[in-house]
């Protein structure tokens, strides 16, 4: 798991593992940052833990393959982007086996700049009835690659960025799991662009 902030994502998929409603185990959470939240929770939950600070590298590129070196050496199979705000240069093995989760309704309110409250902030302004979540396959390009899943969200008369933000957020508490497990189970699978479902 690739994170950059608070990790409550990385928290939530841990329970359902835990719980045994998700097959997989969590074998890395990296973070750009070595003051995230993110890493506090792993540590407690006793999950093995790598920062990467993208400050140390000129460019995208550099920073990705030091990355996917990390994520190689975990002997990891897939890898899920959990607020992670940097941009990664995907090497071709792996695409495919990178997914990303974001707070709104892809295409829609996606793109660099787009994450946390200022998606909601977004939505909001535009009057947007309905919001939600998408989890999609990462490709080299912020939040454009092909959707793996959704689910929407209403957007209330009385909403604020908080409540909606908290109302999305437990939209992606079952979408991420949900997405992890069809990938995994094989019921999924990226070809080409698109997102080829198994009989």
């Amino acid at each position: 798991m690739l994170v950059s902030g608070g990790g409550r994502s990385l928290e939530n998929l841990a329970e359902r593992i835990s719980a045994h409603e998700l097959d997989c185990e969590i074998g890395l959470v990296l973070s750009n940052t070595a003051d995230g939240k993110a890493l506090e929770r792993a540590e407690r939950l006793g999950l093995p833990r790598a920062v990467v600070s993208h400050r140390e590298f000129p460019a995208a590129p550099e920073f990705s393959r030091r990355v996917f070196a990390e994520i190689e050496a975990s002997r990891a199979e897939l890898v899920v982007l959990a607020g992670f705000l940097r941009l990664l240069v995907i090497p071709p093995r792996w695409l495919g086996r990178v997914l990303n989760i974001h707070p709104a309704l892809l295409p829609a309110y996606g793109g660099k700049g787009f994450y946390g409250h200022r998606v909601h902030e977004a939505v909001l302004a535009a009057r947007e009835p309905v919001t939600g979540c998408t989890v999609h396959y990462v490709t080299n390009e912020y939040d454009a690659g092909p959707i793996l899943l959704q689910r929407r969200v209403d957007v209330r008369a009385d909403d604020d960025a908080d409540t909606l933000a908290a109302r999305v957020f437990e939209a992606e508490k079952l979408a991420l799991p949900e997405a992890i497990a069809l990938h995994l189970s094989g019921a999924v699978r990226l070809e080409g662009a698109r997102v080829v479902r198994t009989p």
